[in-house]
């Protein structure tokens, strides 16, 4: 498998334009090339069941799942995207996303034929929850009964923006699966429903139905046509609506870059061999309206999918809606180029550039995934043609794996969690990785390109939802479901973070005189 080891390359993939941008980052944030990152700073590969860090950085629980966030109200299960809105630096209300639960930890063993209750006992861990958080001596705490902490669930009425009724009604009940997501120029949250046929079931395009593992639908009749989409979260009244327009798929991700107040939302989709998507608003301060684009990766262009512009469309959707709820359907008529699961998409804070991360395809016999760049003349996100470059091909020689989630921190530097499934840690081609954990890799000075790890996570759990605070002093992290290998709840194959026996998913703020030399 090729590899990206040679600086040479990396300093070719970043270009001349590019490279002149980073020197003006170090301009921009105070020689951030005057300091460079060493290995002694990072660890190494750990297959501990602790949640390991380097000297000169530490981690507080700020939240776990069932901990309760008002008198009625409890954090819900395995938290994944984290994103804020900001009241100061030190007081935020915070969106954390619940993806999915896990059987064996909510109903204490494993079930084959479920009561309603325990269905209804399910549907209160997934969809999301908003916390009140505040920072007092040094330490993030939970504001417990502010009017701001609520939980939006799986029970949740949430309108559906289309052109028409979906399954017959204008309301999903519910959103679920929610993984990644994005914050919107004016300030309201992005959830991404991924494997939403998880719970309720899948219906193709021709009426054909597969059942869900949770088979929540034995006692709820709702469309499976209501969920795969991204859902709109107002964060301090709690409303929210899902967005038909961004298409219906696995969403990972739904990250917003605003020009010339237009505004462009990038999404992929998370399973192999599916595909890369960019949605452009018609309308300033909303995401009702616009068009939704697939990439052509081979002929490095976006591909409308209005309807009205391909007869393949006209010819195999009823209107515009209906090829939304098909749009895996619909991008491969249109020939989009199949990928290796498209996970989180970020754009650089001082280039923007698109980075867009590839977890892996293990049909393809590509096991450790990539992060490509997508860029465009003169920055315009709004073209529909780009330039398309790979910055990392994972695999051992490089030190990273499966990347999955990415952010940048104030000097433009990337930092990315990685996610390898946990039955495949430590196996194969993954010997030598340890756990998933949190990966450095500096976009300028003497170590550019470099990969160095920054965290190793807890047995079988992922790292996710990685987000710096507004001052780039702590770093929110979720800890997602460690002990999932368990078989028997006797025999945990993790007890993080409070070793009473229960692993337990949460969020944690990472604090430290590293974290500020890595940005000094």
């Amino acid at each position: 498998m090729k590899t990206n080891t040679d600086r040479r390359l990396f300093l070719k993939f970043m270009g001349a334009s590019s490279l002149a941008t980073m020197s003006s980052i170090s301009t921009l944030t105070g020689c951030a090339t005057s300091k460079d990152f060493t290995p002694a700073q990072s660890i190494k590969p750990s297959t501990k069941d602790e949640l390991v860090l380097p000297e000169g950085l530490s981690y507080e629980v700020l939240i776990k799942w069932a901990d309760k966030i008002t008198d009625k109200e409890s954090f819900g299960f395995n938290n994944d995207y984290i994103e804020w809105v900001s009241k100061s630096n030190d007081e935020l209300v915070l969106w954390v996303n619940h993806e999915y639960f896990d059987e064996l930890w909510l109903h204490g063993k494993k079930l084959k034929n479920k009561t309603k209750n325990q269905v209804d006992k399910e549907r209160y861990q997934v969809g999301g929850s908003i916390i009140h958080i505040k920072k007092n001596n040094g330490s993030w705490k939970v504001v417990h009964n502010s009017k701001y902490n609520k939980r939006i669930t799986a029970t949740t009425k949430i309108p559906l923006i289309a052109q028409r009724t979906i399954a017959g009604k204008r309301y999903a009940v519910g959103t679920l699966a929610n993984c990644a997501g994005g914050k919107t120029p004016w300030k309201t949250f992005l959830t991404a429903e991924e494997n939403y046929d998880g719970f309720y079931g899948e219906l193709d395009k021709d009426g054909n139905f597969t059942p869900s593992f949770a088979g929540w639908e034995k006692y709820y009749k709702n469309s499976p046509h209501h969920y795969g989409w991204i859902t709109e979260i107002n964060p301090i009244t709690g409303k929210a609506k899902k967005l038909t327009g961004l298409g219906r798929f696995a969403h990972e991700c739904a990250t917003c870059f605003q020009q010339n107040q237009k505004t462009v939302v990038y999404t992929g989709d998370d399973k192999a061999d599916e595909h890369l998507y960019r949605f452009i608003a018609s309308e300033s301060g909303s995401l009702e309206k616009g068009e939704l684009f697939v990439a052509n990766i081979n002929k490095k262009k976006w591909i409308s999918m209005d309807i009205t512009k391909h007869k393949v469309l006209k010819d195999n959707f009823k209107d515009q809606l209906d090829v939304l709820i098909h749009a895996r359907d619909a991008a491969k008529l249109l020939g989009a180029t199949p990928l290796d699961r498209p996970e989180d998409i970020e754009i650089h804070p001082v280039t923007g550039d698109v980075y867009v991360c590839c977890t892996n395809n293990k049909g393809k016999n590509r096991p450790h995934g990539k992060i490509f760049k997508i860029s465009y003349n003169k920055g315009n996100h709004f073209q529909d043609t780009f330039r398309y470059s790979e910055f990392i091909i994972g695999g051992p020689e490089i030190g990273l794996t499966c990347p999955d989630n990415l952010t940048f921190d104030k000097n433009g530097n990337m930092w990315v969690t990685n996610d390898i499934s946990g039955s495949a840690i430590e196996k194969g081609p993954y010997k030598g990785f340890g756990n998933n954990g949190l990966y450095f890799i500096p976009m300028s000075g003497p170590s550019m390109g470099k990969v160095f790890q920054i965290a190793s996570a807890p047995k079988d759990a992922e790292l996710t939802g990685l987000k710096f605070s507004p001052d780039y002093k702590t770093l929110f992290l979720s800890v997602q479901h460690p002990g999932s290998r368990t078989k028997d709840i006797n025999t945990p194959t993790s007890t993080w973070p409070n070793r009473d026996g229960t692993p337990r998913p949460s969020v944690v703020t990472i604090q430290g005189p590293l974290l500020d030399k890595l940005m000094s």
